[in-house]
C-alpha cells in the first residue's frame, strides 16, 4: 500500500475545545516522514485489549471500557518465538485498511530493570531474532513503531554523562562478576533494531527520550544519538506518564535543538545542552534553577520555576541558523491532568509515575498537531491498564494511596479507568476530539 507524498502545509494551532489551549512554538518546515505525516488516519483496533477487558466486565466498568475502545491506542507486543511475533504483527496490519496503527515493541532483555513489567528476550541474538521477526510481519504496510519504552530511560549498570552509576544493578550482570558490557548490548539492540525496522518501507521508527520529570536533555540526548536516532523517525516521550502535553513539547524541542548543536555546531557537547534542572541563560543573566512539573512552562511564565526563557535564549544562542530536525510523538493517554504531586513525607517512595489517583485522559490522538516537530500524539500506554502494584516504598500488598491491591502491570485497573474518564481534559466527550 502506498501513500501519497504530503508536501509541506499550513496546519493550524491544535485547538481543544474546553481549555482552549495550543500547542505553541512550531519547528521548522515539515519534513518528517509519510507514516505519521498530518492527516494521517490512525487505527483503532476492533480487537484491542481494551476492548477484551470489556467483555468481562459489567455495569459501568464496561461502559467505560466500550468508551475507551473507541479511541486509536497503540497495539504492545511482549514476548514470543520470532515466528509467533511475525505471525501476530501480520494479522493486525492485514485488517489496518488505509489506516495506521502505533506497534509498541517491548520485549528488551532486563527490560524495566525486572521489576513492574519485567520480562523480555534472554539475550542479544534472542532479541534480534524477535526484532527480524517483528519487522517480517510488517511486511509492506504502514505502521508506526515505538521502540522499547524505557529502554534508554533505563539501562542496566549504565553510566550516566556526569559520571554517575545509575540505580538499575541487576546483580547477574554484575561487571565485577562477569565479562559482559550490557549497556554496550543494549544500544547494539537498539542500533540493530532501528536499521532493521527501517528496511521495511512504510514503517516509522521512535526511540526513548524519557520525559521532562527523567532524563535531563543533554543526556536523554546522548543515549538517542548512541541508539541511532539520526537513522530512525525520531523519537517518543511520556509512554505511561503524566507530564503536560506542553512541557512535553518544550522538553522535545530541546533535545531536538541539543541534536543539532552536537552534531553540527560543537560535536559531542552534550553537557552544554541547556536543560531542565537549570534554566539558566542570556535572558536571565544566567541565573537559574530546577524547573517544577507543577505547572506548564513557558517562557512568560511569572513563576520562575516555570519560567523557560533563559533555556530558550541559551539555544538562540548556541545555534545561530541552526534548526532542529529530529522529529518526536508525545503519549497524552493519560496526562489531562498533569502529574500528581504526592502529599508530603507520606511516602518513602511515592512512585509518582505509578497508577497515580485523580489523573486524567489527555488529548485525544492526532497527527494534526500545529507544531512541525512534533508527528503525532498518541495513546500509547493503553488507558485503564495498570502501571503495576504500587506500594509507595511501605512494601505491600495495598497501595497505601489507594486503599487497595492494585492489579498486576498491564491488566485492566476499573477504578483508574473511570478516574481517567470522569477527569479527562478535554471532557471525553468532546466534539470533534474522539
Amino acid at each position: 500500500m502506498t501513500r501519497p507524498t504530503y508536501r509541506r502545509r499550513l496546519v493550524a494551532a491544535l485547538t481543544v475545545c474546553v481549555l482552549g489551549m495550543t500547542l505553541v512554538g512550531a519547528g521548522p518546515a515539515w519534513a518528517g516522514n509519510d507514516v505519521l505525516s498530518p492527516g494521517t488516519v490512525l487505527f483503532n483496533d476492533p480487537k484491542s485489549s481494551t476492548k477484551e477487558a470489556a467483555h468481562a466486565l459489567r455495569g459501568q466498568a464496561r461502559r467505560d471500557a466500550l468508551q475507551l475502545s473507541r479511541i486509536p491506542s497503540s497495539t504492545w507486543f511482549t514476548d514470543g518465538s520470532p515466528a509467533e511475533v511475525k505471525n501476530d504483527v501480520r494479522k493486525l496490519v492485514g485488517r489496518t485498511g488505509n489506516k495506521v496503527p502505533i506497534l509498541v515493541a517491548y520485549n528488551i532483555p532486563f527490560r524495566d530493570c525486572a521489576l513492574y513489567s519485567a520480562g523480555g528476550a534472554a539475550g542479544v541474538d534472542e532479541y534480534k531474532a524477535w526484532i527480524d521477526g517483528f519487522a517480517a510481519g510488517i511486511g509492506q504496510e504502514e505502521a508506526a513503531v515505538v521502540l522499547e519504552p524505557d529502554g534508554l530511560g533505563i539501562i542496566p549498570w549504565y553510566t550516566t554523562l556526569n559520571g554517575d552509576l545509575e540505580h538499575c544493578q541487576p546483580p547477574e550482570l554484575d561487571p565485577a562478576t562477569t565479562d559482559r558490557d550490557v549497556a554496550a548490548e543494549r544500544f547494539e539492540m537498539l542500533n540493530y533494531a532501528v536499521d532493521r525496522l527501517g528496511q521495511q518501507p512504510n514503517t516509522a521508527v521512535y526511540l526513548d527520550g524519557t520525559g521532562p520529570s527523567w532524563l535531563a536533555v543533554g543526556e536523554s540526548a546522548d543515549r538517542l544519538v548512541k541508539a541511532g536516532v539520526e537513522r530512525a523517525d525520531g523519537f517518543f516521550l511520556n509512554v505511561s506518564n503524566y507530564e503536560f502535553t506542553e512541557n512535553n513539547v518544550t522538553f522535545g524541542t530541546w533535545i531536538s535543538q541539543c541534536i543539532a548543536y552536537v552534531t553540527q555546531v560543537v560535536p559531542g557537547d552534550f553537557l552544554g545542552c541547556g536543560n531542565q534542572y537549570w534554566s539558566g541563560g542570556p535572558a536571565n543573566d544566567w541565573t537559574g534553577q530546577a524547573l517544577s512539573n507543577q505547572g506548564i512552562w513557558s517562557p512568560t511564565a511569572t513563576d520562575p520555576a516555570l519560567n523557560t526563557a533563559g533555556i530558550e535564549s541559551r539555544y538562540d544562542l548556541v545555534l545561530g541558523d541552526v534548526q532542529p530536525t529530529t522529529h518526536f510523538v508525545i503519549d497524552t493517554s493519560r496526562n489531562g491532568q498533569g502529574p500528581w504531586a504526592a502529599p508530603a513525607g507520606a511516602y518513602p517512595d511515592a512512585e509518582t509515575w505509578c497508577n497515580p489517583p485523580d489523573r486524567g485522559l489527555g488529548l485525544r490522538p492526532t497527527t494534526d498537531t500545529g507544531n512541525e516537530l512534533v508527528d503525532a500524539l498518541l495513546w500509547i500506554k493503553i488507558p485503564g491498564e495498570s502501571d503495576g502494584q504500587c506500594f509507595r516504598g511501605l512494601g505491600g500488598p495495598e497501595d497505601p494511596e489507594r486503599g487497595m491491591v492494585d492489579p498486576a502491570a498491564g491488566q485492566w485497573f476499573v477504578e483508574q479507568a473511570r478516574e481517567l474518564i470522569e477527569l479527562a481534559r478535554p471532557e471525553l466527550d468532546c466534539p470533534g476530539r474522539r
